[in-house]
């Protein structure tokens, strides 16, 4: 896992909101990564809604959150759907994204681990934790950097 402190390693992916370059947000923005399992499955959905719940919040901090993790564009698309997120989730199929910030799988298996990362916008992480820290949490940290 990445720690607070590092720089936080770019890239350009697919999204259900179209293509994401993770570049274009550094300098302008704070961006809260969030690595979850699965695709419509129980915590991932809570976790996922909750931010979406606070989402106005977030945007209105300017933030931007991306949801990742190694499932197919088709799922995250009925997922993104069904409970209409307005941020984007994130395909990384190769998992090349999950590597780059030492995000690990859960006992070997093929599910990876569930981490939520906060750059600032210097491109540094400013956060990292394992879990499903509370929305309320993400948000001291990001009003922190206005």
């Amino acid at each position: 896992m990445l720690k607070v402190g590092d720089s936080a390693p770019v890239f350009t992916a697919a999204s259900t909101k179209g293509t994401i370059d993770l570049n274009a947000h550094i300098g302008k923005a704070n961006i809260v990564l969030i690595f979850y399992p699965g695709d419509d499955t129980p915590i991932c959905t809570k976790q996922l809604c909750a931010v979406q719940d606070h989402y106005t919040k977030i945007e209105q901090a300017n933030t931007v959150v991306f949801g990742i993790n190694p499932g197919g564009m088709d799922k995250k698309r009925t997922f993104a759907d069904k409970f209409h997120f307005e941020f984007p989730l994130i395909v990384d199929e190769d998992e090349s994204i999950r590597k780059a910030y030492d995000v690990g799988k859960v006992l070997g298996l093929f599910f990876q681990q569930r981490i939520v990362y906060i750059i600032g916008k210097n491109g540094r992480i400013i956060y990292a934790k394992k879990g499903n820290p509370p929305v309320p949490e993400l948000m001291q940290v990001i009003e922190s950097q206005a």
